[in-house]
C-alpha cells in the first residue's frame, strides 16, 4: 500500500512539473477567452496546443494590436473556412496557419502537397499550407469587402520540433518559419513596415470579424463535413 501511495504521489508530482508551466501560460494568456478552448481542450489536442503556443508568442509583441483565434469565415460558395489565428496591426493583417508538426518538412509554394518525414522514415503528405492560407485570406477579403493585397500577410508557422529541410517560398507577404523565429521576424518587420491601418480601422476590423469566433457546434460540424466532401472529391 505504501509503495502504491508513493508511486501515485510521484506520478502526480511528475504531471505537475510537466503541465505546471503550460497551466501558468494558459491562465496568463487571453487565448482561452479568444478561442473558447478550455485548458483541458488545449493540452489534449496537439494541433490546438500548437495554436495556443503561437498565440502566446504573438502576445509577447510590443505595441498595439488585436488578436483573434478560431474564426469560421464564410466563403463565396456558401461554405466556411477556419482561420487558426490572426493579428490586426497598424502595418496590416497577419493571418497565421499553425502546423504543430515534428520531423523533416519538404515543400514548394507551387506544389499542391508537402511532405513530412518522421524519424522512422514514415512519410505523410499534407495540403500546401500556403495555398490553405490563401483560401483563408480570400475569405477574409470577401467578409471584409477589402481587396487591397498589401493589407494581408500570410504566416505559415511550424513547431520548433520540426526541421524545415527543403521549403521554398518567394512570394511577397508570405513567410514560412518556425515558432521560435516568429517574434523576432515580426518585430523586425514591424519596425520598417509603413502603417496601413489607423487605430479606428483596426478596431472596426476586429469587431467585424469577432462575430465569427466562438462558432456553435452546427457551424463546426458543417465545416468539417464540407472539408470531408472536398477531400473525397
Amino acid at each position: 500500500m505504501q509503495f502504491l501511495m508513493t508511486t501515485l504521489i510521484l506520478l502526480a508530482l511528475g504531471a505537475t512539473i510537466l503541465i505546471g508551466p503550460t497551466f501558468i501560460r494558459y491562465h496568463s494568456s487571453t487565448y482561452g477567452k479568444a478561442s473558447g478552448n478550455s485548458f483541458r481542450e488545449t493540452v489534449a489536442n496537439r494541433g490546438v496546443y500548437g495554436e495556443f503556443m503561437t498565440y502566446y508568442t504573438l502576445e509577447k509583441l510590443e505595441g498595439s494590436y488585436k488578436l483573434l483565434s478560431n474564426l469560421y469565415i464564410p466563403r463565396k460558395n456558401g461554405t466556411t473556412t477556419e482561420i487558426d489565428l490572426m493579428m490586426i496591426h497598424k502595418t496590416g493583417i497577419y493571418v497565421v496557419e499553425s502546423k504543430n508538426y515534428s520531423g523533416w518538412i519538404y515543400g514548394h509554394e507551387n506544389q499542391q502537397y508537402w511532405t513530412q518525414t518522421l524519424e522512422n522514415k514514415k512519410k505523410n503528405r499534407f495540403y500546401n499550407p500556403i495555398w490553405q492560407n490563401e483560401i483563408h485570406i480570400n475569405a477574409l477579403k470577401y467578409a471584409m469587402q477589402r481587396e487591397d493585397e498589401n493589407l494581408f500577410n500570410s504566416l505559415i508557422v511550424f513547431s520548433e520540433r520540426c526541421t524545415l529541410k527543403d521549403v521554398t517560398c518567394n512570394s511577397l507577404n508570405v513567410a514560412v518559419l518556425k515558432r521560435n523565429q516568429l517574434k523576432r521576424m515580426l518585430t523586425d518587420h514591424i519596425k520598417i513596415a509603413p502603417p496601413i491601418l489607423t487605430h479606428f480601422e483596426m478596431n472596426k476590423i476586429y469587431y467585424t470579424l469577432q462575430k465569427y469566433a466562438h462558432a456553435d457546434e452546427s457551424v463546426k460540424v458543417a465545416h468539417i463535413e464540407s472539408v470531408q466532401r472536398r477531400i473525397r472529391s
